[in-house]
């Protein structure tokens, strides 16, 4: 599987961005997708994930402002992110769970994707 994240950049604070993740391979199914992100220095934390039927998770950090979606039709997922705060500086990385065939269930992570929030 190989995952394609794109959409990050620079913004003011207060401002909005959206990332885009795009996974291509031989793939069943995705039964999560979801994003990481990761300042240097630091673990990698669970930003936002949504399962195959759409439930979804965010982190307590950016409940309210971010948003996740997903397009099962070309296994995309996506961050919608508002209100950028500059706490939401760093390295976002795509993550998914696929079910390949015919090799089984894995999971994977795409390349990351800076976000820089300017106070």
């Amino acid at each position: 599987v190989q995952l394609q994240a794109s959409g990050g950049g620079l913004v003011q604070a207060g401002g909005s961005l959206r990332l885009s993740c795009v996974a291509t391979g031989r793939i069943f199914t995705l039964k999560l997708m979801g994003w990481y992100r990761q300042v240097p220095g630091t673990q990698r934390e669970l930003v936002a994930a949504i399962s195959t039927d759409g439930n979804t998770h965010l982190a307590d950090p950016v409940k309210g402002r971010f948003t996740i979606s997903r397009d099962n039709a070309t296994n995309t997922v996506y961050l919608q992110m508002t209100s950028l705060k500059s706490e939401d500086t760093a390295v976002y990385y795509c993550y998914v769970i696929a079910w390949l065939i015919p090799s089984g269930i894995s999971d994977y992570w795409g390349q990351g994707t800076l976000v820089t929030v300017s106070s």
